[in-house]
Order: structure tokens, then C-alpha cells, then sequence
């Protein structure tokens, strides 16, 4: 028997086809949302959906005929048929998981932010128009921003007592062990670390830069399928922001050098661009690829909020960073994110660079050990249970941490 497992991210789409017998993945696809047209995060995606019945049932339509397609072609890599597919996983945040279903937003978009349900939800096939007999999971959503990706991630990385797993893309989500509770947030990010709304971002597929390096004064890049540059990633910008900062280019309040500051010759890479300073990563006479002012601060904002709420949960939990036995990370941000680089743009402390283990496709691997195992998702709704999820909008502890953390730290 074969199985469908799905990442359904604001972002990105990622899917998995695994032997339920072996637990062997058979083929994996990762695409973009096709509801980025709607908007870069979930706030905008909720706004639309929420004022227009016809745009959220398009939504809706969009994402679930993506899906198909993707297991169809899942399923021709692997050779097997689409009806030999007998069950299916979905995690994503509430509201991706809302639209794939269908359902009506108002409780997630306004006050107390509440999903309609809190548990796993059980469907059919027919019940997203998909054609076949597969049962469909979705995974449960303990609060309003809180859903089945973090639950997924949690459970498939098994963290021991004061572990802090991190999932760094456009909602920030946040858990930390603590007994038997497991403190759990959702920071807004926003799809910076993903590559959106960056001037020159794109998702970490083929044609990102994925990698940033200086040596010297002169550029090495990394990109994901070794082809021409088309954009930059989330990692790529993460590691052009640590060696900006460690040259010099980059202040720590967060402004970028004007060329006539810069005694190297890395003066040569900063343009006026669209109204601030830019870094010029690639040029050549079909594009050029910057890393702007505007771009830093979108990264400034987000790493604020995540290290925000990071130190919410440590003070709900009681375990303070620095006594962290485990952190571990994953996202869609790229190929990888180096700790020290997390500790260079300020949401790690040394002590965490220490004991951090970064997982690739976090989510995706949970909702995969979920379908391989044989309790029916008990295990994932006893996982939920656990969850205490802490709300960050209107705190003041985190309005007051987050203007803390908004500048890099010095060197």
C-alpha cells in the first residue's frame, strides 16, 4: 500500500510518496503555492479570502488541483497508480488547512483566532473533488496560528526535554518541550526568509542563489542547480547578511555602506536602487540580482520576531536559552542555514550554535513517520493534546522584545 504525504506551506508545496509496508519514500516533488498570487503570507491570503466567498473558493481549488497533479506525478516517477495510493497526510498552518478544505475563515482571521476544529480531520478523496478512494488526514491545529506543520514537525523530530524545534520560514513556528507540555507559537515572519518579497528573492529551487560568500574582496556564489543566477533564497540572503556584517558593509543598526564608504574594492558592488543602497550579488545583460536596504530590513523584521518569540516561550516555559539542551531547525529556506549564522544576524545565542541539529524537510518527514506508522494517528493527536499554544499579538512582553532584537548584534 502507498501513501501521499504533503507539506502544505504558505510558500512552498512539498509531497512525498512512501511503501507504507517499508516506510521507503518512493518519490518526492516540491513546487511553489499557486496561491502566492493572492499573497506572499497567510495574513494577506486570510484578507482576501475572507472578503471574497468566490477568491476563497478559488483558493481552494487552486491548491487542491496542485496537489493532484503533484501525486500524479509522484506516482509516474514511482510507477505505480494513483488508485494504488490508499491514504494521504496533510500539515500545514490553520489557514492553508482551512482553504484546502474549504471552510469559512472568519474564525481564524478576527478575535480569539480560533481554528474551526483542533483535532485530526478525517476526509475522502471526493471530499477535496479528487477522484480515487484514498483516506485523507489532516493534521490537528491546537490554536489559530499554531496548526498541523508544527505538530508534524514535532512529532517526527521526537525532541527531549527542553528542546526547542524552530521551523524558520513565513509564520516562524516555535515549539518548546517542557515536561509534558510543549509551548508552542507562530511569530509572523513574513516570507523573507523564503525569499519572498525580497527585490530579487525566488523560493530555494533551481536557479536560487542559495550560498553568499566573500573571500577577499571578490563574490562566491552557490546555486541551487549549478545553472545561471535567477534570484537569491532565504539561506543565500542569510549568509549575504552575516558576510556583509562581518566586512563591514553592513551596519549593525542595519544600514547598508554607500560605495563611497567602503575602501575595498567591494565599493564597486553598491548601487542606488530604487531609493536605498543596494548590494549587487550578479549582473549580466540579462539581469541584475541585488541584496537592497529595503531587503535587509524585511530580514531585520523577521529575525526580530522569531527571536521575540523565542524569549516569550522561554519565559512561559521557564527554560531560559541558554539552558536549551537541543535546538533543532528545519524550513524551506534553501539547501541550509548555519547556526553561526543565525547567532551573526541575532536570533541564536552562542549557546544554542552549540547544540543546534538542522533537519531537512522537517515537516514532510513527521507527516511520513505519521502514515508508516499502524495506531491510526494516535500518536499525533496525543502529540497535539500537549500543545499550550502562547498568542503573540497585542503582548507586550513581545512588542517589547521584539524592538530589542531589531538591530544586529555587534561584533
Amino acid at each position: 500500500m502507498y501513501a501521499l504525504a504533503i507539506d502544505l506551506g504558505t510558500t512552498t508545496l512539498a509531497a512525498s510518496l512512501i511503501d507504507c509496508s517499508s516506510g521507503e519514500r518512493r518519490a518526492v516533488s516540491g513546487v511553489l503555492n499557486p496561491q502566492r498570487t493572492f499573497g506572499a503570507d497567510v495574513i494577506a491570503r486570510l484578507d482576501a479570502a475572507v472578503n471574497s466567498a468566490p477568491l476563497r473558493q478559488e483558493m481552494s481549488a487552486l491548491v487542491r488541483t496542485e496537489l493532484r497533479r503533484m501525486g500524479e506525478k509522484l506516482c509516474g516517477t514511482a510507477g505505480i497508480a494513483w488508485n494504488d495510493v490508499r491514504k494521504v497526510a496533510v500539515a500545514g498552518n490553520p489557514a492553508m488547512q482551512h482553504i484546502l478544505m474549504g471552510l469559512e475563515l472568519t474564525s481564524l482571521a478576527f478575535p480569539p483566532y480560533r481554528p474551526l476544529y483542533t483535532s485530526g480531520t478525517q476526509l475522502k478523496a471526493a471530499d477535496l473533488e479528487w477522484d480515487g478512494t484514498a483516506d485523507i488526514y489532516l493534521f490537528p491545529m491546537p490554536g489559530g496560528f499554531v496548526g498541523g506543520d508544527t505538530v508534524a514537525f514535532v512529532y517526527g523530530a521526537e525532541p527531549g526535554e527542553a528542546t526547542l524545534c524552530l521551523d524558520l520560514g513565513t509564520n516562524g513556528e516555535i515549539a518548546l518541550v517542557a515536561g509534558e507540555s510543549v509551548w508552542a507559537t507562530s511569530a509572523a515572519a513574513g516570507p523573507a526568509f523564503e525569499g519572498g518579497n525580497l527585490s530579487c528573492g525566488m523560493a530555494a529551487l533551481p536557479g536560487a542563489i542559495s550560498s553568499v560568500r566573500i573571500e577577499g574582496e571578490r563574490l562566491r556564489l552557490q546555486v541551487i542547480g549549478n545553472g545561471q543566477p535567477c534570484g537569491i533564497c532565504g539561506s543565500g540572503a542569510i549568509e549575504a547578511i552575516t558576510e556583509l556584517l562581518r566586512c563591514n558593509v553592513l551596519e549593525s543598526g542595519g544600514r547598508l555602506r554607500g560605495a563611497g564608504e567602503i575602501e575595498s574594492n567591494l565599493a564597486a558592488r553598491l548601487i542606488e536602487y530604487r531609493g536605498g543602497n543596494a548590494f549587487v550579488l550578479h549582473r549580466d545583460a540579462e539581469r541584475l540580482i541585488v541584496l537592497s536596504q529595503e531587503d535587509i530590513r524585511q530580514l531585520q523584521l523577521a529575525k526580530a520576531a522569531l527571536r521575540a518569540g523565542i524569549d516569550v516561550l522561554a519565559e512561559r516555559s521557564r527554560i531560559q536559552c541558554r539552558a536549551l539542551k537541543q535546538v533543532i531547525l528545519t524550513g524551506s529556506f534553501g539547501v541550509v542555514v548555519r547556526a553561526e549564522w543565525l547567532k551573526t544576524i541575532g536570533i541564536f545565542d552562542e549557546s544554542m550554535v552549540q547544540n543546534t541539529l538542522f533537519t531537512a524537510e522537517g515537516v514532510l518527514a513527521g507527516v511520513e513517520k505519521a502514515l508508516a506508522g499502524s495506531d491510526g494517528f494516535a500518536a499525533v493527536e496525543n502529540l497535539a493534546h500537549r500543545f499550550r499554544v502562547v498568542p503573540l499579538s497585542g503582548t507586550p512582553l513581545f512588542e517589547t522584545l521584539f524592538m530589542r532584537h531589531i538591530d544586529f548584534p555587534r561584533s
